[in-house]
């Protein structure tokens, strides 16, 4: 006899298994049966500078199956947590949790240099894959296949939506940016905008991951003296810049704004070190939150204790946007649950969320924010400025063309 953890089969039903298997074509993922539980591949780091927020993105993640009993289609339904540690090992992970746990679909995508590997590796395995966290353009730009859908706001539209606020404050700009496919993104269109704008860069720094001081990154700033700081730093290393930038007494004398902050980026800082002005697509104080999202933000704080980072609404939001989409298919299936995401939408304040058809990217009001003057609440960091972009009309096109966004999808 052959044992696994609540399963016991016998030698002849194991060959027969195995042989099964290898008749079958591997980009086929499973389709459960009465019996089995539907299980969903989670893909998230467990480690390294990005764990912070990965565990806000899991944690919203579980409380979405959770709100639903653990079911989906009236069978149990489980998630099956498996690690990111590089682009490399996120691929066999995935490929682990398609041909060993027979998910049927995955979600995931803490980092964006993830991401994009895993998003190749969904096509080729034929397995839905809701990105719930990288940002890079070409996600769902020149990269995006049919079996891929994003949440995150691409890097283009978050600096367009940001770049009238870096304006605001003059047109000599100085970059500091992480050395990887995000800061490289944000760099690349926050150089091209402010070129529109007629602007000048008086400075630019690439940053490697986890830098430990940015002393001297800071000093050549200082003596740049640039009108704003444009800057592409993710998690820990957004923290650890802006905990040194006012150690150096640089705080309140250079504005400084960046796109996507995480709010456990900015709790990381502290109040005495928090400043700056970003765009984030969600906050748990925005008193425009539809019902939906406030009961999510009241079941969060009940069963965690703290507020739900904006992190966990982007884990909670993509989970509930995949269950609910194998749900209204009725199936396991990869088809008819990526012609369910192509179909799903719920109901936002001021606009409907939904994924695009031509490029799987979700369509979602981001929020411009800037850290309070007087931060009292351990929490509450930010003033709500504007929602974005301010006519949901305008949202399909701030969100960019066919043509502009370059999705090719086969």
């Amino acid at each position: 006899m052959i044992r696994k953890p609540g399963l016991v089969v016998s030698r002849r039903q194991a060959l027969f298994g195995a042989a099964s298997l290898a008749a079958a074509p591997l980009a086929m993922p499973h389709v459960a049966r009465a019996a089995d539980p539907i299980r969903i591949g989670l893909l998230l780091a467990k480690t390294g500078q990005i764990a912070p927020q990965t565990e806000y993105l899991a944690n919203g993640t579980f409380l979405a199956l959770e709100e639903r009993n653990n079911m989906i289609m009236g069978q149990p339904a489980e998630l099956i947590w498996l690690d990111e540690p590089s682009p490399q090992g996120a691929v066999q992970n995935m490929q682990k949790l398609v041909q060993e746990n027979k998910v049927c679909a995955v979600l995931g995508g803490s980092l964006s240099s993830n991401a994009l590997a895993e998003e190749a590796k969904a096509a080729e395995l034929k397995v839905p894959f809701v990105c719930d966290n990288a940002a890079a353009t070409e996600i769902t730009g020149k990269n995006c296949n049919r079996y891929t859908f994003r949440l995150n706001t691409p890097v283009i539209v978050q600096s367009r939506m940001l770049a009238p606020y870096a304006l605001k404050y003059g047109k000599r700009w100085y970059h500091i940016t992480a050395s990887y496919a995000f800061g490289q993104d944000i760099l690349r269109s926050s150089r091209e905008l402010l070129k529109q704008a007629g602007g000048t860069e008086v400075g630019s720094d690439e940053v490697p991951l986890n830098t430990p001081d940015f002393s001297s990154f800071i000093l050549k700033i200082r003596q740049a003296k640039p009108d704003v700081v444009v800057g592409g730093l993710s998690a820990g290393d957004l923290s650890t810049f802006l905990k040194q930038w006012n150690e150096l007494g640089m705080k309140g004398k250079i504005p400084f704004v960046e796109i996507a902050i995480g709010d456990t980026d900015i709790w990381a800082v502290g109040p005495e070190a928090a400043t700056g002005t970003f765009t984030k697509q969600w906050y748990y104080k925005n008193p425009a939150n539809p019902p939906a999202e406030q009961a999510f933000a009241a079941a969060y704080e009940k069963k965690f204790g703290k507020p739900a980072a904006d992190k966990a609404w982007m884990g909670w939001i993509t989970a509930r946007s995949l269950f609910e989409s194998i749900e209204a298919a009725k199936s396991t299936e990869t088809m008819p649950i990526i012609e369910a995401l192509e179909n799903w939408s719920f109901k936002g304040s001021k606009s409907d969320y939904r994924y695009r058809k031509f490029d799987h990217q979700m369509l979602i009001p981001n929020l411009a924010v800037s850290v309070k003057d007087k931060i009292t609440d351990k929490w509450d960091y930010f003033d709500v400025k504007a929602t974005l972009p301010e006519n949901p009309a305008d949202i399909d096109k701030v969100y960019g063309t066919e043509e502009e966004v370059g999705c090719k999808m086969t």
